[in-house]
This record gives structure tokens, sequence and C-alpha cells, in this order.
């Protein structure tokens, strides 16, 4: 994998697009060998393009304790490689970016993974209760409107919160970063609402790296998923264009934030 080294330190400096309408940023854990083995994330930023296509910007080895330094770290270097503006920014509730957020792209809304909030909701629960849990925090983030949701998480707090605290908990912590959405329509929202985009990315990458037969160092491990990355398209280029699905989507975020979608804009 030493031949790589190259290709990948001129992809991960590549110039990048002034304007992306979103932006997910999820991380992977992979084991990786430093003196002893262990878990460490890998995170992965993917972007939408004005194009409609999908676009890695970057990747980055993590050691789990990633604060508000960190992100600002990422995101100067995102700002340096060309991104003036990022609309929404969506990921599951990592620590210290929204701040790194406001300091680099100040009009940028960072949006929570709705999907992951979910999840997160159930480790909290006993299994036989996950369908009636599910079914009850529904209406909360498919409300018509921010104060519809807080009504209907006030319903599930009053239904639940004995129960389960720790739920009612973490939504009431990822409030702020969770009812963003609650502002658009449907297309927006179905976009948002989740980190589910890069899903797909993901899994090319626990493959890769799975398949390596021993655990790598970080250097080796971040070399396999650049290589995953490079394999999702034969081009080289790391991109793929989305469904035709995305099309509509692309026009919604164009008028609902008054043209920032323009490059000529930056």
């Amino acid at each position: 994998t030493d031949k790589v080294i190259e290709g990948m330190t001129e992809w991960q400096n590549r110039p990048l697009d002034p304007v992306y309408p979103v932006v997910f940023i999820d991380a992977i854990n992979v084991k990786i060998r430093d003196g002893q083995v262990a878990n460490r994330p890998i995170y992965v930023a993917m972007a939408v393009t004005v194009d409609g296509h999908r676009d890695v910007l970057g990747i980055w080895a993590g050691d789990g304790g990633e604060g508000a330094k960190h992100w600002l770290h990422v995101l100067t270097e995102l700002k340096n490689r060309g991104v003036a503006d990022v609309l929404m920014l969506v990921c599951d509730g990592l620590k210290g970016l929204p701040e790194a957020v406001e300091t680099v792209w100040p009009r940028t809304i960072v949006q929570t993974c709705v999907v992951h909030l979910l999840r997160n909701s159930f480790r909290y629960a006993a299994r036989q209760d996950w369908a009636k849990i599910a079914a009850a925090l529904k209406p909360v983030y498919t409300a018509a409107t921010e104060d519809a949701a807080t009504e209907r998480f006030l319903e599930f707090a009053e239904a639940w919160g004995r129960k389960y605290p720790a739920i009612v908990k973490l939504w009431e912590n990822a409030w702020a970063e969770f009812v963003p959405f609650l502002a658009f329509d449907v297309e927006i929202r179905k976009v948002i609402c989740s980190t589910n985009a890069i899903e797909s990315v993901n899994a090319r990458i626990r493959k890769a790296v799975r398949a390596r037969g021993h655990f790598p160092n970080e250097q080796a491990a971040l070399k396999c998923v650049y290589m995953a990355l490079m394999s999702l398209d034969p081009t080289g280029t790391g991109r793929r264009r989305w469904t035709m699905r995305w099309k509509a989507p692309l026009n919604a975020f164009q008028i609902a934030f008054e043209g920032r979608l323009t490059p000529a804009n930056h």
C-alpha cells in the first residue's frame, strides 16, 4: 500500500468546490494497532455538490476524544481548500463540532442525525419497548413545526420519562441541533434528517479494512480507507452520481437559501 501514498496525499489536498448544499460527517470505528489494538474512529466528510454528485472531501483519524480544537483544524483545512460556504452540516452529536462550524462558516446550519438519535434512544430502553418508543417519538420528528415538535416531545416525556429518563435527557441535550430541519419542507427534510447517505461509503470502508487480515497502524488504515474510496469510482475521482431524485431537493435548497448555491456568490 506504500504505492498509494502519493496519490492519497494529492487527493487529500485537492481543491474543493466553493459551496456545498450539504456536508455529512460520520465516523467508523476501526481496530488500529498503536502499541496495542484498540478501536479508533476514522471520520469521513462527504458532500452533495451543486451538480447532484456526492464527493468525499476528506478522511481523518481520531482517538475518540476529539473536541472543538480538532474540528476547527478539520474545517479550516476544508475552507483553505476552497470551501467558502456550506448550507447545512449533518452529523451525529460530535462534541465541539457545532462551535467549530460557527467559527469557520457562521451561516451554516448544524443538524443532528435523527436516525442516530433514535438508535441512541434504544440503547436506554428494553428491547420489548423499542417499537412503542419509536412510535411515540415519530410525531416529534415528523411534526410540521418546531412548536408542534415541542408539544409532542412533552407528551413523550410525560408518558416515558419516569421509566426512561435517560432518553428524555438525550433528546433535551440534542434539541438545539435536532430542530433546524423542521423549518424546511419535506424534500429537504428527507436529505438532511440522517447521515444514511454516507452509510454505503462506510460499508465499503469497513469491508476494505477488515479484509487486511491483521490490525493496521493508523497510516495503513487511512491508506486502506483511501483505496476503498477510489474503488467506488474507477475514474479515480472518488465521486459517484446520485440518482435523479436528488435533483428536486437541490432546487429546493436553492430556493430555501436564497441563491447561496450559486458559486458566483462566493
